[in-house]
């Protein structure tokens, strides 16, 4: 099931209605970026994030289940992949894939249990 991958998990300190635009965001090898839009909907949370220069400027959408810790004091977001990891998932559009559900479970199922990465990287 890939709906998991679309809440927070309790651990990660994320409380409902924080706005986390322009926190950084760190893989577990480093920056990947910052926050440019998230949504907070149980069962449909994620981060946009942009990457700036490292992947040319694009977005990716990584799903609320893989950030493993918030920490506000220092404005970032620590995510539980690698560069590599969020590189290599499918390609995000925000024009096409905000809200399209083949692209949602396209994501979830990259991200999610039985997925290439599955389970905890850290």
């Amino acid at each position: 099931m890939t709906e998991h991958v679309w809440s927070y998990k309790p651990t990660a300190g994320h409380l409902a209605g924080a706005d986390l635009t322009g926190y950084e965001v760190e893989a577990v090898d480093g920056r990947i970026g910052k926050v440019d839009k998230h949504s907070d909907e149980v069962g449909d949370a994620y981060l946009v994030v942009d990457t700036g220069v490292w992947i040319f400027g694009k977005e990716v959408l990584l799903p609320a289940a893989t950030v493993v810790r918030i920490d506000p004091e220092e404005r970032k977001v620590f995510v539980d992949r690698t560069k590599e990891q969020i590189k290599d998932a499918p390609e995000f559009h925000r024009e096409k894939h905000l809200g399209d559900p083949d692209y949602r479970h396209q994501l979830g199922t990259y991200y999610g249990p039985g997925g290439p990465f599955s389970g905890p990287m850290v």
